[in-house]
């Protein structure tokens, strides 16, 4: 059995048909949706970088020790999973740039995928990243 590491991106956000919300209130569920709180609002999340679980290990310890930002990685293999939002970017975006000096070719693919999806992120603050350890 292998392992992998998910990286998965909101793609987008819809109103949830059978949510039995009236007619009357739905203005209510779209603001919600504008604002970002979930009343009856489903996220679509695409895979949008997938490595190995030990590939993804090895590639968190290229970050500074003891980092914020590597601590916030490592919550993978702790907790299973993490969620990566807005006030993740600007950190995130520096240790994974700082890093790349010193990476693979591979982890610095990696980082320059990262450094992409913190960009969309920082363009569009509702967007946010789940970041899962998967058994396959």
């Amino acid at each position: 059995m292998s392992e992998t590491v998910v990286f998965s991106q909101l793609s987008r956000k819809f109103v949830d048909e059978n949510d039995n919300t009236p007619a009357d209130a739905q203005q209510v569920v779209y603001y919600s949706l504008a604002i970002g709180h979930h009343l009856g609002v489903i996220d679509c999340l695409k895979a949008a970088l997938t490595c190995p679980y030990p590939a993804y290990q090895a590639w968190v310890a290229t970050l500074e020790a003891g980092s914020q930002a590597r601590r916030k990685m490592e919550g993978v293999p702790r907790y299973g999973e993490i969620v990566i939002d807005s006030t993740h970017v600007d950190m995130l975006a520096y240790a994974f740039d700082n890093a790349r000096s010193q990476q693979t070719a591979e982890q610095q693919s990696w980082s320059e995928q990262m450094l992409s999806m913190l960009q969309a992120i920082h363009q569009e603050p509702a967007v946010y990243l789940m970041v899962r350890r998967q058994h396959d």
